[in-house]
């Protein structure tokens, strides 16, 4: 990432329909950097870059992609392990592949930072020649907006769809308003959960951007590592990382911290970027009744009332998170494989899984937790 400038990346970012800042320059820096997202960690980064060849814009910088190359599909988020067990089936080699997306961060944004449509086709171009060129057996854009969606498909790429859950502010007054909103079964069942988490003497205190210290990052991070152990796995970020977020992004966090007769016992951390909040990790020191759901969304949802944040985004997958108010909305990532008979064959998959996704959708939809009006 320190051969572009972090001025020029950013500004074609928010030029995007849909930046978010886990694209920002400091935060790819951080992964690439603190060595969560390296080429040991199976996460090779190699940028593809456009710059004008004609004045008066002669060498600025035109349209910018990060692409992973990958031994492995861990930390995507977006599931081909079957893709490439039938490449393997049939003698062929699924990895390398390559990535375009922020690791372990299913985060729907821009992906094709380009400043014009011109420059994002160029984009796509570029990133094909560049995999016939290197041999890999497939691309794939992952949780990318609406406008590079479009972009895909009129170059032919496969579109995947998937499912997740964000929370909208519809100018609630405050958390009593936004139950008011509920049905009477959604609203009692989060009024039980909050009690339980309040009965046990749990409370919650916001630290916002400079606000976390380093001794707060140190104690979130010790939650969010014992979460990943317990569950068997080692965290994908170390604690560089995070701490380069304090150094370089501290605006773009706030940090939920709980405390339980007066000793810190749990927390969670929401990323922030254009008035929109996205939930990201969370971790605990002691078991307590409901405290996930309290940490994880309705403490993040007070405050984004309390502040005036438009959407909350909950992450990936989890249909409990339609008791919370979280709806259903369609995600989506794009794919070009190499392999003629097999792009021939995922698109065939690809129609059918469409047609799932499509029904699940409209299921979901049939069961909102808000009032019917």
């Amino acid at each position: 990432m320190r051969n572009v400038s972090a001025k020029d990346w950013d500004a074609l970012l928010e030029a995007q329909t849909e930046p978010t800042p886990f694209m920002r320059h400091a935060y790819l820096s951080a992964m690439e950097e603190s060595g969560s997202a390296s080429a040991q960690s199976g996460w090779k980064l190699q940028l593809v870059t456009l710059r004008h060849a004609m004045p008066p814009k002669l060498g600025q910088l035109a349209g910018a992609a990060v692409l992973y190359i990958k031994p492995h599909s861990y930390g995507e988020y977006v599931f081909d392990w079957a893709w490439a067990d039938a490449y393997q089936r049939h003698g062929l080699n699924y990895y390398p592949k390559a990535v375009s997306a922020v690791p372990f961060t299913p985060v729907p944004g821009s992906r094709l930072l380009a400043d014009s449509s011109q420059s994002q086709s160029a984009l796509l171009s570029a990133m094909v020649e560049l995999a016939q060129n290197e041999d890999w057996s497939s691309l794939h854009l992952l949780f990318l907006s609406n406008d590079d969606l479009q972009v895909t498909e009129t170059a032919g790429w496969l579109s995947r769809h998937t499912v997740q859950f964000h929370w909208h502010n519809a100018a609630y007054e405050d958390f009593d308003d936004f139950l008011k909103a509920l049905n009477q079964e959604k609203r009692k069942k989060i009024k039980q959960e909050r009690r339980k988490v309040a009965d046990a003497g749990v409370v919650f205190k916001a630290f916002e951007g400079v606000q976390i210290q380093s001794a707060d990052w140190d104690f979130f991070y010790q939650c969010y590592a014992q979460t990943y152990f317990e569950h068997g796995n080692a965290p994908y970020l170390n604690r560089d990382f995070f701490q380069r977020m304090q150094d370089t992004m501290p605006e773009n966090w706030v940090l939920f911290i709980a405390e339980k007769n007066g000793q810190r016992m749990a927390c969670s951390l929401i990323g922030l970027g254009n008035n929109v909040a996205y939930g990201r990790y969370w971790g605990a020191l002691e078991r307590v009744d409901c405290l996930h759901f309290e940490a994880c969304y309705y403490q993040p949802i007070a405050w984004c009332i309390a502040k005036g944040v438009e959407r909350f985004e909950g992450g990936a997958q989890g249909e409990h998170k339609m008791a919370r108010a979280l709806l259903p909305i369609k995600a989506n990532s794009a794919h070009w494989l190499a392999h003629p008979g097999f792009a021939d064959a995922v698109e065939k998959y690809l129609e059918k899984e469409g047609h799932g996704v499509a029904a699940y959708l409209e299921n979901l939809e049939g069961r909102s937790p808000l009032k019917a009006k």
